[in-house]
């Protein structure tokens, strides 16, 4: 339910008059929807962090010391949230020069589009590298996740390095695959959950006739 959370907060973060040329005298006219925003990435830090910390019990059985890297790289995102939430209401200020406003919007893109999707993505490898050792989930599915967050992070690079910006079919295309799998993980652990056997083997457990699951 978190993932879930998280994606509908992440589509309702998006203000799309930052992309508009003149967004500068726009803003006042469109001040709810940088509200709405920051509201919307705010939310967006207790689902994504609260997502982390209710799988690592399960996951610290197969390795600690990835599922804490994995933790650590959804508090740095989070923290990343956090700035981008600070962001938006700056350009609420009256009176700007139009070179502090696309400062400001240059900032928040770096935040929003390369060093929290890097955090997070850095994050799902080792998440989906667990999962693929353990199978706690279908190794397909893992590996799906591997290749989204990759995908995820090559077209962040390439924000980084200005060869693509935010909103072109490039950026927004390369994140279609991890965006996808989100839907697909969150559908599974909602039916599914963990392999509770596998689970349990992980622990050094034996759980002999039980076929149930371990819901995340």
């Amino acid at each position: 339910m978190l993932i879930i959370v998280g994606m509908i907060a992440g589509l309702l973060s998006v203000v799309p008059v930052l992309e508009d040329p003149r967004h500068l005298d726009l803003i006042a006219a469109h001040e709810g929807q940088i509200l709405t925003g920051a509201a919307a990435q705010f939310v967006m830090i207790p689902a994504y962090l609260g997502f982390a910390l209710c799988l690592y019990p399960a996951l610290r059985r197969a390795n600690e010391a990835l599922s804490l890297g994995f933790v650590g790289f959804r508090l740095i995102a989070a923290t990343f949230h956090f700035v981008g939430v600070i962001l938006l209401p700056l350009f609420l200020v009256p009176g700007q020069e139009p070179a502090v406003g696309e400062l400001l919007r240059t900032a928040r893109d770096l935040v929003n589009h390369v060093a929290l999707i890097i955090a997070l993505s850095l994050g799902d490898l080792l998440l989906f590298a667990v999962l693929y050792r353990s199978r706690y989930i279908p190794r397909w599915l893992s590996v799906w996740g591997l290749l989204g967050a990759a995908f995820a992070m090559s077209a962040s690079f390439l924000v980084l390095f200005g060869l693509t910006e935010v909103v072109t079919p490039l950026y927004l295309g390369m994140n279609v695959p991890p965006a996808l799998h989100g839907l697909v993980l969150a559908v599974w652990l909602l039916v599914k959950g963990f392999d509770e056997r596998r689970v349990a083997g992980a622990a050094g457990l034996t759980a002999p006739g039980h076929a149930g699951h371990y819901a995340a």
